[in-house]
């Protein structure tokens, strides 16, 4: 049994996006592993591991225009079932 379920990739486009001010909203606003925040001040990529992917898509939504969002259930896969 994984600790964070939810492997949750998306892109954010918007304007003075700020990696360090994401990457600690989401390492304190919500519980996970494998934080990934990369990119410049238009356009970030986002990887988390997390049991509340909604809550990442809800926050990064309201920084940007979010897309090629990928929300993967690592559970399953472990399984050999499809993610």
């Amino acid at each position: 049994m994984l600790p964070f379920r939810y492997d949750t990739q998306l892109l954010v486009e918007g304007q003075n996006l700020d990696e360090d001010a994401i990457t600690q909203h989401l390492s304190r606003q919500i519980p996970g592993d494998c934080l990934l925040v990369a990119g410049d001040e238009e356009t970030v990529k986002i990887h988390f591991h997390t049991n509340e992917p909604w809550r990442v898509l809800e926050y990064c939504a309201g920084l940007g225009e979010i897309y090629d969002i990928v929300v993967e259930d690592m559970d399953r896969q472990a399984r050999g079932l499809p993610g």
